[in-house]
Order: C-alpha cells, then sequence, then structure tokens
C-alpha cells in the first residue's frame, strides 16, 4: 500500500512549487527559474498518476457500496462486472505509481561526457572503441541529441586510444550511465591475416556533466600547458600552438583537448571534462558504494572484467548484468545504434531492486 504522506507530500511540494514559478522574484531569475521548470515537468507527471489512481480507488469504494446496500438486479449486476475490472486495473495502477514515486537521481537530468578507451587487445581494442563511438553516435541521432567531440588519440590502424565527448539532451546522462563499465568483443579482426577470432575490450566511462554552479574551480588550482596540435603519424594539424593540457594540481587529474583549432576553444571543453570528474568524485565521496563499483567497471579494461560481450561469429550482444530472454540482443542492430532495449531493461532491474526496498 502506497503511503498517504509520501502521496500528500508530492502534492504539497507540487503546489509549492506552482506558486513559487508565479512569484515576481522568481520570475526574474533565470536559473532558478529553469531548475523549478524541470522539477514541475516532473512532478507533473507524478501527480497524474496519484489523480488516476485515487479515481480508481474512489470508484472502487463506490462500487463496493452499492453492491452492499443494492438488492440484486441489473444495476448490481454491472457494478459488480465493472468493480472486477478496477480490481484487476489496480494493481499496474499502484506499481506504476510506486515506480513514479521513486526518488529521481538529480544527476539523471543533466548532459553526460562520455570517455572511451582502448583496453586489453593492442590494435583492435582501437578498433572497437572507434566501433562503440559510432553506436554511441547513432544512439544519440535516434533520441535527437547532440554529440560533441572533446578529445581524440587515433589508433595506430584505425579506431582510438581514446575518445571524450559530450552528449547533449534530455535525460542523457540518466540514460547513458548504464554503459558505464567493460565491453568485450570477440571477432576476426580486420587486422588478423590468418582468420583468427581474437577477444579485445574497451572501457566507457560516464559522467554526468557539471555546471559552473555544480563545481568550483579555483585558477590558483590550475596549471595550463599549450602546444601544438598534431594528427595520426605526427602530422600537425596546425600551426599554432592550439592544443590544451589543463592539471588540476589539488586532485592530480589531466586533461588534454586539441580537436578546435581554437586555444580558447579547446581551453573550455578541457574545463567542462574536468568540471564532470571533479564533480563525479564529489558524488564518489557520498555514494561509497557507486565509487567502488565505478572504479571496478573501468580501472584496467581487462577482458575479464565485463559488462557486455560483442560477439560477431554469432551475432549476438549479451549484457551480463540481465537475465533470461532481457540477456541477449542482435549484433546487427544493437551496432547499428539500437540499444533502448537493453537500457530499457537494466532500467526496470534497478527500478525493481529499488522497489524490493522500500
Amino acid at each position: 500500500m502506497i503511503a498517504d504522506k509520501v502521496i500528500q507530500g508530492i502534492l504539497d511540494r507540487f503546489a509549492e512549487v506552482n506558486r513559487l514559478m508565479s512569484t515576481p522574484e522568481i520570475a526574474v531569475d533565470v536559473r532558478r527559474l529553469t531548475e523549478l521548470g524541470r522539477e514541475h515537468a516532473s512532478l507533473r507527471s507524478v501527480v497524474g498518476a496519484i489523480e488516476a489512481w485515487r479515481r480508481l480507488v474512489s470508484e472502487r469504494a463506490d462500487l463496493e457500496e452499492l453492491v452492499a446496500t443494492e438488492e440484486d438486479g441489473d444495476l448490481v449486476r454491472l457494478a459488480r462486472s465493472e468493480l472486477a475490472d478496477i480490481e484487476a486495473r489496480l494493481p499496474a495502477e499502484e506499481e506504476a505509481l510506486r515506480l513514479k514515486l521513486l526518488p529521481r537521481n538529480p544527476e539523471d537530468r543533466k548532459d553526460a561526457i562520455v570517455e572511451i578507451r582502448a583496453g586489453t587487445g593492442g590494435d583492435e581494442a582501437c578498433l572497437f572503441a572507434g566501433d562503440l563511438y559510432r553506436l554511441y553516435s547513432r544512439f544519440a541521432e535516434t533520441k535527437g541529441w547532440k554529440v560533441e567531440l572533446i578529445d581524440v588519440s587515433d589508433g595506430p590502424q584505425g579506431g582510438y586510444k581514446e575518445i571524450v565527448f559530450s552528449v547533449s539532451g534530455e535525460d542523457a546522462f540518466g540514460t547513458m550511465k548504464y554503459e558505464s563499465g567493460v565491453h568485450r568483443v570477440q571477432r576476426v579482426p580486420a587486422t588478423e591475416a590468418s582468420g583468427r577470432i581474437h577477444t579485445s575490450a574497451a572501457t566507457v566511462a560516464v559522467l554526468p556533466e557539471a555546471e559552473e554552479v555544480d563545481v568550483a574551480i579555483h585558477p590558483n588550482d590550475l596549471k595550463i600547458d599549450v602546444y601544438r596540435s598534431s594528427g595520426p603519424g605526427g602530422q600537425s594539424v596546425n600551426t599554432t600552438d592550439s592544443a590544451v593540457r589543463i592539471t588540476h594540481l589539488p586532485t592530480g587529474l589531466v586533461v588534454t583537448c586539441q580537436d578546435e583549432k581554437s586555444q580558447l576553444k579547446n581551453k573550455d571543453k578541457a574545463l567542462r571534462v574536468l568540471r564532470a570528474r571533479l564533480y563525479e568524485l564529489e558524488l564518489e565521496k557520498r555514494e561509497s558504494e557507486r565509487s567502488e563499483a565505478r572504479r571496478s567497471m573501468v580501472s584496467t579494461g581487462d577482458r575479464s572484467a565485463k559488462i557486455r560481450t560483442y560477439n560477431w561469429p554469432q551475432g549476438r550482444v549479451t549484457d551480463h548484468r540481465l537475465e533470461g530472454d532481457d540477456k541477449n540482443h542482435p549484433l546487427e542492430r544493437v551496432v547499428d545504434g539500437e540499444l533502448d532495449a537493453i537500457i530499457n531493461a537494466l532500467r526496470t532491474a534497478e527500478n525493481a531492486d529499488r522497489l524490493a526496498r522500500l
């Protein structure tokens, strides 16, 4: 049974947000108005579910009273039929409402910074990192999200040793966060002449993109180096010192960016990545379990520490966090960017676990 105080708390907050959004002082505060607008949209969906559930509960009470007080007849038989229909619908309505009442992670609404690094497997791991980037680019396109390249280190035979990019759009981090971990590939690489199947790996780290108000970076804490950008084989991308390397002295974090021809743009992009990494460090301090899980997922890129396997010979992608029919998916669809089935299954499993702990 859903606690009345939980429902009333949601309704009270919705009324308070409505009141705040109509006040003159909030109307001129763009940042605060944007925050309240997002909260209002989220709460409106929950309030709608509460109202639908309450209507059914009220109708059930009315029908039960009618059946209990009226003599048998056509009206009572109709009431019994409607009552049976409501009894059948109520559990699903209540379950849907319980899911909506689960507190949302505030980071889920943020944009995402995605880092892909080649792991075990040499040149083939670099090629696989390239495949993952194309996969996520296509997935983002289906969502109407914007992908912006931040930094690239090319692989000797193609693909990437490392690629960092941002994904901007509704619930970008809340959706992409399930991709954090080690991804393993089994196939005959383009670099293999004998036709032997190789197993390689790449790591994916997905960070919530922090805004300036989330993380304060003091200029005195930064060491900023500029140097000449270079492409594959050491070729100069341009003739100015536009590439930027930022070292955050208190933590030792190092971020580089050379994608843009403008030093200022490269610096801005590097600061975005640094801000996201510092924000993640702060979140990890508050969530020790999440910290341990993330470290184990992306620390080494070793083939044995995996969340998903892409098996080319069998045409199958296996997500090792799922069970039953949700575990395996068609390879061709997944590498073409069709990730919704996997992510929805992971989100459902996560919600079921959270509901069990309520």
